[in-house]
């Protein structure tokens, strides 16, 4: 294999992500300093937040269309082809490996078809750690192994990495070329960043409210007996804080007192919990703000998943429908996870004897 290097050593190689939504995970390549060619994704309303922030072309496409001939015309003659994604996390749900079967799985079925189909030299793949213990993943790995790749997977603990939000993702890297695994953890427990480190520093707003400089820092409005319950939450506290004609009737169950994080505020100096589709409302977890009388913004959403603060989700003046942006920010893959896991693989590549 022909071996070509940039300036800095790095082997020349380019990266199409599948599933790349508002670009999470392309992001942490393009701060690694790879060239990503395109990202793919079924979602038109990811296709500014891709493009406004990274150097390719969003291509409006789900991967059951795609196949490995178009992905082999984009990488062309790269000396080094990646092949990264996260099929979308939901079929791999508690509930739904418990539930569902069939054409649930189909995602990461076509995800293993293109692998077959283009045979990249690197793959890797990011998803819920619940998908490890079923045996489509298990499909998958002797899948990849059969085709001659070398396979390491794991699951992660985000804030051993940087990202400031207690989330566990399980990480797949596969090289053709030699053994790969993903890099150490860069931050031991003392130097875990917090809500504090990630959102402190933002304006205060109240619920309803936006920031005039920043048309993302906006809170959803709450209703006044909303609003008087989350007056009543301590930092760190839930609905348990409240007092008894505030609560509702599950609460006072016995069934309701298992869920402790509903309606709950964040901790100022701990890493926020995981971030979901609906994290900007208190109703679904503890998504409060540490002190002000609201649920975390969209931006403050986003500083949690590790975006960059000057990240652009929506064009100028067009408006800011909170539904939308919470589920593209949710889904989205960590941008610090993102970029450790294109360390890893530039590291990879780096260690790689010439021949």
């Amino acid at each position: 294999m022909r071996q070509n290097r940039s300036a800095n050593g790095q082997k020349q190689c380019h990266v199409i992500d599948l599933f790349c939504g508002v670009g999470g995970l392309t992001h942490g390549f393009v701060q690694e300093g790879f060239t990503v060619l395109a990202g793919y994704d079924s979602d038109l309303s990811c296709k500014f937040a891709y493009e406004a922030n990274n150097t390719a072309p969003f291509v409006h496409k789900k991967i059951e269309d795609t196949t490995g001939e178009e992905l082999s015309a984009k990488f062309a003659d790269s000396p080094v082809k990646v092949l990264v994604g996260c099929a979308p996390c939901q079929p791999f749900s508690l509930y739904t490996v418990k539930h569902r079967k069939g054409d649930k799985w189909k995602l990461l079925g076509h995800f293993q078809r293109l692998i077959m189909e283009l045979t990249p030299d690197v793959v890797s793949m990011e998803n819920v750690p619940e998908l490890a213990a079923h045996p489509v993943f298990a499909e998958f790995v002797a899948a990849l192994k059969e085709r001659g790749y070398h396979v390491n997977h794991s699951v992660v603990f985000c804030p051993d990495y940087g990202v400031p939000q207690s989330r566990r993702r399980l990480v797949l890297l596969a090289s053709r070329l030699a053994a790969i695994s993903l890099i150490g953890k860069t931050h031991s427990r003392s130097r875990w960043r917090t809500v504090r480190s990630a959102i402190g520093g933002l304006e205060a707003i109240g619920a309803g409210e936006r920031s005039r400089r920043d048309r993302i820092h906006q809170a959803r409005a709450l209703n006044s007996t909303n609003l008087q319950r989350i007056k009543h939450t301590r930092a760190g506290g839930s609905w348990s804080d409240w007092p008894a004609h505030l609560q509702l009737t599950c609460h006072k169950k016995a069934s309701g007192k298992t869920y402790r994080s509903i309606y709950g505020r964040m901790h100022w100096d701990e890493p926020a919990p995981t971030l979901t589709t609906h994290c900007t409302g208190i109703g679904n977890g503890r998504y409060g703000h540490p002190e002000q009388h609201r649920a975390i913004s969209l931006r403050e959403a986003a500083l949690l998943q590790s975006f960059p603060r000057w990240y652009k989700f929506v064009p100028p003046r067009a408006r800011v429908y909170n539904k939308i942006l919470s589920r593209q920010i949710g889904n989205a893959v960590p941008v610090r996870l993102g970029r450790m896991i294109a360390r890893s693989i530039k590291l990879h590549l780096q260690g790689l004897t010439p021949r």
